[in-house]
């Protein structure tokens, strides 16, 4: 671990104004942005807003402090969350959010064992289409919060007849161990409105309606069914309790 640095006056001016506390039930939630990010989305340039957000259980109030307090711990080994902001997301009536679990083999290497990099791409169009709305990218979701490795683990044990299920429950896990509670505390920062929640996961949903917010509706979001996933959006569907897409030949995942 690095020696803490001083921060110099010409940075912290920068900075002062992008940098938000958020107090929490579990200590504080620090939220950086909004930045600037043109993404390619299937072919065309879209500029999103970007923030990021760093929970922890101990409060500064001056921004010196936490940022020389950053600058002596690895982050680098540790995921943070982010949002992608589109249009005017604090005063548009009507806003589409999607809160969106890390898949590190879906997101990042297309992989078509599930629809997860389909449904990053796809709801960040539907955000883009319908003019203001949220991307919650939750770095602490990967295997439905079990993590990277012990989601390999998972892999395995489907490759030999496990459904997504019994492999989380035979590794000693539950089923899905997420929690929004870190992102409903940024979503209430950035928007007091109603939102829309793009999902097929009652979960999700109740986990909105249960801290308060205001939430108008839900919309679904399914598609790149296949002879790989098949079977494991059926399982959502059976023992997980997602929501069944009435459109023929589709399987929701979420």
């Amino acid at each position: 671990m690095s020696e803490v640095q001083t921060v110099s006056k010409q940075a912290l001016a920068v900075l002062e104004d992008k940098i938000q506390l958020i107090h929490s039930s579990q200590g504080s939630i620090y939220l950086v942005g909004p930045i600037n990010l043109p993404i390619n989305l299937y072919g065309e340039t879209v500029v999103f807003q970007w923030y990021c957000w760093l929970q922890t259980k101990e409060e500064k109030e001056d921004i010196q402090q936490i940022i020389e307090k950053l600058s002596s711990s690895n982050l680098a080994e540790f995921q943070q969350s982010s949002v992608l902001v589109y249009g005017d997301f604090k005063h548009e009536e009507d806003a589409l959010i999607r809160m969106h679990s890390i898949c590190h083999t879906g997101d990042i290497f297309g992989s078509k064992r599930c629809d997860c990099g389909y449904q990053l791409k796809e709801s960040m169009q539907m955000i883009v289409d319908h003019g203001a709305g949220a991307l919650f990218y939750l770095a602490n979701h990967e295997g439905r919060g079990i993590g990277l490795f012990s989601k390999a683990m998972a892999y395995i044990l489907q490759e030999n007849g496990y459904d997504t299920v019994e492999a989380n429950e035979s590794l000693g896990f539950v089923d899905d161990s997420r929690n929004y509670d870190d992102a409903i505390q940024v979503l209430k920062a950035l928007r007091s409105k109603p939102v829309t929640l793009l999902t097929n996961n009652p979960k999700k949903l109740a986990a909105l309606i249960d801290a308060g917010l205001p939430v108008s509706g839900r919309t679904p979001l399914w598609g790149d069914v296949s002879e790989f996933n098949e079977a494991y959006l059926q399982t959502k569907i059976k023992r997980s309790g997602h929501l069944e897409v009435e459109a023929e030949g589709t399987c929701p995942n979420d």
